[in-house]
C-alpha cells in the first residue's frame, strides 16, 4: 500500500498536501488538507486499485469582486489518484476540521493468506 501510494505520487503536483498513516497491520488512513471545500464539492471513486480524489470548487464566479491584499489560501480544483495495494478497499471517508480523512482496509482472501503443513503428515495445522 505504501509503495504504491509513494510511487503514484512521484509525478503529481504537491496539492494538496496529503499524509498516509498505518493504523494498525492492515489498516491505513489517508489525510489529505482540503480546507474551504464542503463536502459537496469533493468526490472519491475507487476503480481498479486506483483512488481519485476530486475537489471542484462550485461558486468560483462570485468572488470575482473580491479584491485580496494577500491571497495565500489555494482556492483551486484538484484531483489526486493513489495507487491502492492489491485486496485494498476504501472503508470510508469523513471532512473534519478541513482535512479529509480516507479509511483504507487490506482485506486478502482465506484462498491467498498463507497455510501451514505439518512436515511428514501432510496434515493441515490451524493458524
Amino acid at each position: 500500500m505504501m509503495d504504491a501510494a509513494q510511487r503514484s505520487s512521484e509525478k503529481q503536483p504537491s496539492y494538496p498536501p496529503y499524509n498516509i498513516e498505518a493504523l494498525a497491520e492492515d489498516k491505513y488512513q489517508i489525510t489529505m488538507a482540503v480546507a474551504g471545500f464542503t463536502e459537496q464539492e469533493l468526490s472519491l471513486e475507487s476503480e481498479n486499485n486506483t483512488l481519485s480524489v476530486k475537489g471542484e470548487k462550485q461558486n468560483k464566479e462570485d468572488k470575482t469582486d473580491r479584491k485580496f491584499i494577500h491571497q495565500g489560501i489555494a482556492e483551486r480544483n484538484f484531483e489526486r489518484k493513489f495507487q491502492l495495494g492489491d485486496h485494498v478497499k476504501v472503508i470510508g471517508a469523513s471532512l473534519e476540521n478541513g482535512l479529509l480523512l480516507i479509511d483504507l482496509e487490506r482485506e486478502v482472501p482465506e484462498a491467498l493468506k498463507p497455510r501451514k503443513i505439518e512436515i511428514g503428515t501432510g496434515k493441515l495445522i490451524e493458524g
